[in-house]
């Protein structure tokens, strides 16, 4: 049983780990894999099924993707994220700063599930209300 906190996995995180880019990604997952619940949002497995249908020839790709889409748990947008995107979006407006739009949306899934957004992307770091953690640390 979990009971860590939750763990949620941006879009570049899980490709690091699904395409074998960063193993010491790969090795933190496998160690906190029963002992803190591990997630994705809908709209990280929307960004990684676009990337996938992109490239229908990468098969085992594909295949190590659905293996880790049945390890996480993948977190269906809901109102609670809603209201948690719209506070951060008009806060970073406010601020004036930016993250891409799905940036935005994972990081507002993240806030509304009081997650850690397991991420390599220093755009994060800009929204203070967001504790994050670097697993790929060995990308240069």
């Amino acid at each position: 049983m979990s009971d860590g906190p939750l763990h949620l996995l941006d879009t570049n995180t899980f490709s690091y780990i699904a395409n074998g880019r960063s193993l010491e990604a790969r090795q933190r997952m496998d160690a906190v894999l029963y002992t803190v619940p591990l997630a994705i949002s809908t709209i990280t497995e929307a960004e990684l099924l676009f990337g996938l249908a992109r490239r229908p020839q990468a098969t085992r790709l594909r295949a190590v993707s659905q293996e880790l889409f049945g390890v996480v748990e993948i977190l269906p947008w809901d109102s609670a994220a809603a209201h948690a995107y719209s506070k951060l979006r008009l806060r970073l407006t406010q601020m004036g700063k930016a993250l891409s739009a799905n940036d935005t949306l994972i990081a507002a899934h993240a806030l509304a599930t009081g997650a850690i957004l397991v991420t390599r992307d220093t755009a994060f770091a800009q929204i203070d209300s967001l504790e994050t953690i670097n697993w790929a640390t060995d990308i240069g």
